[in-house]
């Protein structure tokens, strides 16, 4: 049995997620086709090259910089690649000439933001340049477009900072304050808000992308949403397609569809102004697998009973980390508005219903999981100011952005409770005699509410009728352990998805899975036996026109990963 890892962040953030390290790009047609490729000789273009007063771009990292080993890899230290350079991009104008060079040099590139890919879209042997947009971190209210620009390397917590700060208002974006928006947005981000706001891209006003055409022809496109924008499409597929499918994301832009007005303060969502905080423990030495069972048949029935976007209970929020035996404790941190009526009866007839018929006393919390670090004093619930609560989760735990772990993580939108099939599977390996780890949970989210108020193919996200999320996960540090842990989520994650080959089909209890939390194993008939495409798992029927817009945009599919869009 390998060793145990550290305490490790968990993917609920982002949500993310295959977040910004998600935005991976590279090229089917020879990237060679486009060697030779004449210089472009647009305004842009020559900005970027200093010639009409552009800033200098970013630094070229190669294998002698001495940042180039960090840089090489994300947090997930299972994948690491040796590029021939890591490019530093620092503005749109830089990105394009970032682009164009390495078309013409035929080389595979792939794109980082915040680092947070869970899978090899960024970092894998056959990439030959990362582009990394981390340094891009502008967030600025743009009045022309009536909009927040936020630039594509910003991290969470400096965007809800800004945003807060400057206007007093919000995305209803993922809790782990690292990830970057690149991919975070394009993948669909959600978190504590989405039950009440929707997901982040259902305030996603424009996106800005630098493309490759036929002939290697490098251009960047402002889509937006309105319905008279030749390039909408674009815009749909950056609202739940995922990172790495259409070119280089460099800047989006916010507004909430029902925006009113000029002031700024009025075209965004306003965050409450405080929150109701709870964060209790279920030791496992209280639990047997039959109150492990009503415990998460309860969560489950909960969220079952409070989907739909005109539920009282739209405003709660909750992240159940169900951890293994080895950790000791199962996790809850919930959140409710305090400026709601009833706030507090909304929380306490939650937590009543989570515990009802099982005889367990929650605690304090005494050790981190995941995001929620170690909180005591929030078993009695507390009222904390919105910007304070969102700094507690995802920050106050030391390890939570360990850069030196391994992970694996797989995902999965529920329609319906557990099956007492499907809770067994999770109380047989969490207490596997062998399995000593516990940096290691299922980790349920709540969702519905007014994620589920949009119709499905009104974003690329179409999973518009779920009742909460989850995801399985652990994390490791030696790589000689990587079969042992690997193999341990995929027994769980097949054994769970039993009667439906392995993994969670659309419309059974299940709606398939979350492209921020990618998962190559969707992709290999040797883990996905339902015979139902990887494609439709994470996209159900708005592939064919994410192909469309792959075509049009993308035509020589020269950014691709392994579960990238392919071309009509």
């Amino acid at each position: 049995m390998p060793e145990t890892g550290v305490q490790r962040r968990s993917v609920l953030l982002g949500t993310a997620a295959a977040a910004v390290g998600g935005m991976a790009a590279a090229g089917s047609t020879s990237a060679s086709a486009f060697a030779g490729v004449p210089a472009d000789t647009t305004a842009a273009a020559q900005a970027a090259a200093g010639g009409t007063g552009g800033v200098p771009g970013g630094p070229t990292i190669r294998p002698d910089d001495p940042r180039y080993r960090e840089l090489s890899t994300g947090n997930n230290q299972r994948f690491v690649s040796q590029p021939d350079y890591i490019r530093m991009i620092t503005s749109t104008e830089d990105a394009e000439r970032a682009v164009r060079d390495a078309v013409r040099a035929g080389k595979r590139v792939s794109i980082r933001g915040g680092g947070h890919c869970f899978s090899d879209f960024v970092c894998n042997p056959e990439i030959e340049v990362v582009l990394d947009v981390s340094q891009m971190t502008r967030v600025y209210y743009d009045q022309v477009r009536r909009a927040f620009a936020v630039e594509a390397g910003a991290r969470l917590i400096n965007v809800y900072e800004s945003l807060f700060k400057g206007w007093n208002v919000t995305i209803p974006g993922g809790i782990c304050y690292s990830v970057g928006v690149g991919g975070h947005i394009s993948g669909g981000g959600y978190g504590l808000l989405s039950r009440a706001h929707g997901l982040t891209v259902d305030h996603l006003y424009a996106v800005e992308v630098v493309t490759v055409g036929h002939g290697g022809q490098v251009r960047t496109v402002v889509a937006t949403r309105e319905p008279n924008d030749p390039n909408r499409d674009l815009w749909w597929g950056h609202t739940g397609a995922g990172g790495g499918n259409f070119g280089v994301v460099t800047k989006y832009w916010f507004r909430s569809p029902d925006a009113k007005g000029n002031n700024p303060s009025d075209q965004l969502i306003n965050p409450p102004s405080t929150v109701l905080i709870s964060a209790i423990e279920f030791p496992w030495q209280q639990l047997t697998k039959a109150k492990f069972t009503r415990l998460l048949k309860n969560f489950g029935a909960w969220h079952e009973r409070n989907a739909s976007p005109k539920s009282p209970n739209v405003q709660l929020s909750s992240l159940f980390n169900v951890s293994s035996l080895a950790h000791g404790s199962l996790g809850m941190f919930t959140q409710v508005p305090n400026d709601i009526p009833n706030a507090r009866a909304i929380l306490d007839d939650y937590l009543a219903a989570i515990t009802e018929g099982v005889d367990i006393t929650p605690q304090e919390v005494t050790k981190p999981l995941a995001e929620i670090g170690v909180l005591p004093g929030f078993a009695e619930p507390r009222v904390l100011p919105w910007l304070q609560a969102t700094r507690l989760v995802g920050t106050n735990n030391p390890t939570i952005t360990n850069p030196t772990s391994r992970g694996v993580h797989k995902s999965a939108y529920m329609l319906k409770n557990f099956t007492d099939a499907q809770i067994a599977a999770v109380y047989k390996h969490m207490t596997r005699p062998d399995f000593q780890n516990p940096d290691t949970m299922l980790v349920l989210f709540s969702f519905g509410g007014q994620v589920n108020a949009v119709r499905p193919n009104a974003t690329a996200n179409a999973q518009r009728d779920t009742i909460f999320k989850m995801c399985f996960q652990t994390f490791w540090e030696k790589e000689s352990d990587d079969e042992f842990y690997v193999g341990w989520a995929r027994d769980i994650f097949s054994e769970f998805f039993a009667t439906t080959g392995g993994v969670p089909v659309p419309g059974t209890n299940a709606d398939g899975c979350y492209i921020n939390y990618p998962d190559n194993d969707m992709a290999d008939s040797r883990h996905n036996k339902s015979g139902v495409p990887w494609s439709t798992l994470y996209f159900k029927e708005n592939y064919p026109r994410l192909q469309q817009v792959k075509r049009r945009y993308d035509p020589t599919n020269y950014f691709r990963h392994a579960l990238s869009i392919e071309p009509a």
